[in-house]
């Protein structure tokens, strides 16, 4: 775990895509100004205090000339009205007192979700924090009296209590970070206040909530609350005094053991307690704490039931003054606690490395979906998804998982198949009717129970080939049901037709596809194979070539012709065995190319497939991420489409083994680097963001959360060249040689993405640019290999 120190003072954080990366991904992206008719209602309100944003206090709050300050707004914000708080440091104590209704509620909103820093062990690429504080102890955030009101998108720091809830109702507090002093809750709900609802929250400290007498109908939901430190207030984390009809819900909480988890105290009856997650952890004999305390005169309607507790030195329960430790016999003497357990918890490992299929948890596909106040999505966004591993043992679904996260990176293994097309935009296929994509549309893609998918499907591998652009764009492939991530799979120019290797994770059967440019293009895949609980393992070789049709390594010396089918043998080469393996990855380039064509690699001894693995135009350099069947020690090359020749050049980077391997995790695509907008250059304190200097191979770290892996899946972008080169990814281990093999070829100015497959050395990998100019690397994430 990793954490940023922040400096005690009162603290508003909203994030930021810096220079709008997250729309833009790879290119630029012009936005239309905001007109706003004459008499028309004002919707929207701003914020910036940035120098270029030429804000005043003394405005009306546009997007031409926003509002300096946070107090500005909520002094000036109407019924209705929505304000924009852009990335800054706000040096405010805001208050708000302003109220909207039931249908039309005031909303503030930062810019972007809080980070998940339990997700990786640092910002996704482009993301930065900004901050609002003063240096004196108060709230970062003071609501008083209001009623219908939204805060989300945001975090609050405050050397007291980050944010203060004093009276008002249909309060709504939501996906942010928060941290207090040591001695005060993050939230303190006061004065009689109803329905309020905290939910998505990450917490850093030692007391995450305070109820106090009178309270109504607060909902705690969804919230990630880590009690890293022992406070000299001996208080429990969530903490409800005579708060009636409070709901505890779908929280993860690590608890230090000094105080209580979660305690109903006092009249807090008709309280809800349910699909928690309790770990303890530094316990010593701490004979006074319980991971949950409910009072004598708080039972009285309330309810326990479908939480996971850590078995251990702290109890799990104290009911109405009597203790219990096991959840047997809590449910004998008290009715509750159906569906509880006490056992085994290790949140933080479990969030590492998801589930493996062979350690049984109590947390997987076990929530109560029916519990009040439970939200859609998990504190990252995640939709609830079905462990292949686990029974569905929860209401509803079946597929909620316990607790803050929705466990989605499964270990699975990989069965090949086809090459097989599975989507053609061109004459319909896959998608019931030929149309191309429109500027900024997406295709949606049915996988699940296609011939050849492997059961439990939590990814597919296919070759993606855009065409018939009519202008410049990208391509991001990315799971059906998820928001679209800030990542790219392919880049094309106008004319072009580019494929690219794309394995993207499968969370309800179906894959989307985002055409992200201004004008129509059309999308082809053909699957050739699947990730599931059954199946073969990867092992990650080092870069090896084993085919250069320009000086007869692997084959003869003589570039291949139309038609014609060359035969590569690969097991027993490169550290890939002589036998027992399934299929072989391979980064195959096509150069020399006196003709468009196109170059399709298939199985040995199979028919040749209806499909295409690189596409290129006379005088390209082409390279594209294979993986194919292997069934007889051999695959087939074949070029087609071409009255012309190409040389083609093959490196190894792994193989695929029934008797092994790594198991595979798929995730959703993650922007890890970005050499044009990432302070990664150290030549300046803390560094800057720059391209990579000509023949230099800087270590770039894959950012992936389990200690285990092996090897990752990247698509890696190179863009802004300034001399034709290649760039050679490899692991950075000490004493490692480069390798005589390339992963992407570009020229000047020319932007190309390919799939990546490479082991790691350490937690880093090296990247050469083998170029006598600098060039821009975007790298993103789509899953890693582990035991």
């Amino acid at each position: 775990m990793h954490s940023t120190a922040l400096p005690w003072g009162t603290v508003i954080n909203t994030r930021r895509i810096a220079a709008l990366a997250a729309a833009t991904v790879l290119g630029t992206l012009s936005l239309p100004g905001i007109a706003t008719p004459a008499g028309a209602a004002v919707t929207d309100l701003y914020v910036d205090n940035s120098a270029t944003a030429h804000c005043s206090d003394a405005g009306h709050g546009t997007i031409a000339q926003p509002y300096c300050t946070i107090s500005t707004a909520a002094d000036r914000v109407l019924p209705g009205q929505t304000v924009h708080i852009a990335a800054g440091e706000y040096h405010e104590n805001v208050r708000l007192t302003r109220s909207g209704t039931a249908d039309a509620p005031i909303t503030f909103t930062g810019v972007g979700a809080a980070v998940d820093t339990w997700r990786t062990s640092s910002p996704p690429s482009g993301v930065r924090y900004t901050s609002l504080g003063l240096a004196s102890a108060a709230p970062a955030l003071t609501v008083t009296g209001a009623s219908h009101v939204r805060f989300q998108d945001m975090q609050y720091v405050s050397g007291a209590s980050a944010v203060v809830v004093d009276g008002g109702s249909d309060i709504r507090i939501s996906r942010g970070v928060a941290r207090s002093a040591p001695d005060n809750s993050a939230f303190f709900v006061d004065e009689s206040a109803q329905d309020v609802t905290i939910s998505q929250i990450q917490y850093y400290g030692a007391h995450f909530a305070h109820l106090s007498e009178g309270t109504k109908g607060t909902v705690l939901s969804t919230n990630r609350i880590w009690n890293w430190t022992v406070p000299s207030r001996n208080a429990p984390i969530i903490e409800a005094v005579s708060a009636p009809g409070t709901v505890v819900v779908g929280n993860s909480i690590t608890q230090a053991c000094s105080n209580e988890a979660v305690a109903l105290t006092g009249a807090s009856t008709g309280s809800t307690v349910e699909n928690n997650v309790i770990e303890a952890y530094r316990c010593g004999d701490q004979s006074q704490s319980v991971q949950l305390e409910v009072a004598a005169e708080a039972v009285g309607g309330t309810k326990v039931a479908y939480n996971s507790y850590a078995s251990g030195p702290v109890p799990a329960y104290r009911w109405a003054g009597k203790t219990y430790s096991s959840s047997a016999d809590f449910t004998a003497a008290s009715g509750q606690g159906a569906h509880d357990v006490v056992g085994p918890v290790d949140l933080y490992n479990l969030r590492q490395t998801g589930d493996q299929g062979d350690q049984p948890s109590s947390i997987f596909d076990s929530a109560d979906e029916n519990a009040p106040g439970m939200t859609d999505r998990d504190i990252t966004g995640e939709p609830a998804v079905d462990d292949p591993y686990a029974p569905d043992t929860g209401t509803g679904s079946g597929h909620r998982d316990r607790g803050a996260y929705e466990i989605t990176n499964f270990a699975t293994r990989y069965t090949p198949t086809g090459p097989t097309r599975i989507l053609d935009t061109r004459n319909g296929t896959g998608v019931g009717r030929g149309a191309a994509v429109p500027p900024g549309g997406t295709v949606t893609l049915p996988v699940a129970g296609l011939n050849g998918i492997s059961a439990g499907l939590t990814a597919v591998t296919m070759n993606v080939t855009v065409t018939g652009a009519a202008g410049p764009g990208y391509l991001t492939v990315y799971p059906h049901g998820e928001d679209r991530p800030t990542a790219s799979s392919l880049n094309w120019t106008a004319g072009q037709t580019v494929p690219n290797l794309v394995t993207a994770k499968v969370i309800d059967g179906k894959v989307s596809f985002y055409n992200g440019s201004n004008s129509t293009v059309h999308v082809v895949a053909d699957l050739l194979g699947s990730y599931g609980t059954a199946g073969s393992g990867y092992v990650s070789t080092t870069p090896t070539r084993l085919l250069d049709t320009r000086n007869g390594t692997g084959a003869a010396k003589a570039p291949l012709t139309n038609g014609r089918p060359i035969e590569l043998q690969v097991a027993g080469r490169g550290g890939v065995p002589a036998g027992a393996i399934t299929a072989v990855t391979l980064n195959v380039t096509a150069t020399d190319t006196s003709d468009h064509g196109y170059l399709t690699v298939y199985p040995h001894g199979t028919d040749r497939p209806t499909a295409s693995n690189l596409n290129w135009t006379a005088g390209q350099t082409v390279p594209n991420l294979v993986t194919v069947p292997v069934k007889d020690g051999k695959v087939s090359l074949v070029t087609g489409g071409t009255n012309g020749t190409v040389n083609v050049v093959a490196d190894v980077a792994g193989y695929f083994t029934a008797t092994g391997g790594d198991r595979y995790h798929a995730l959703t695509p993650t922007r890890v680097r970005d050499t044009r907008i990432d302070p990664w250059l150290p030549d300046a304190g803390l560094g800057h963001p720059g391209p990579i200097t000509p023949r230099r191979a800087p270590g770039f770290s894959a950012k992936t959360e389990d200690q285990n892996a092996r090897s990752v899946s990247l698509n890696v972008t190179v863009t802004g060249g300034t001399a034709p080169g290649y760039l050679t990814v490899y692991p950075s281990n000490p004493g490692n040689l480069r390798p005589l093999a390339s992963n992407l070829n570009w020229t000047p100015g020319q932007t190309v993405a390919n799939q990546v497959v490479v082991g790691l050395g350490g937690r880093d990998d090296d990247y050469y640019n083998g170029s006598e100019g600098t060039v821009h690397v975007v790298t993103d994430l789509n899953g890693y290999y582990a035991p």
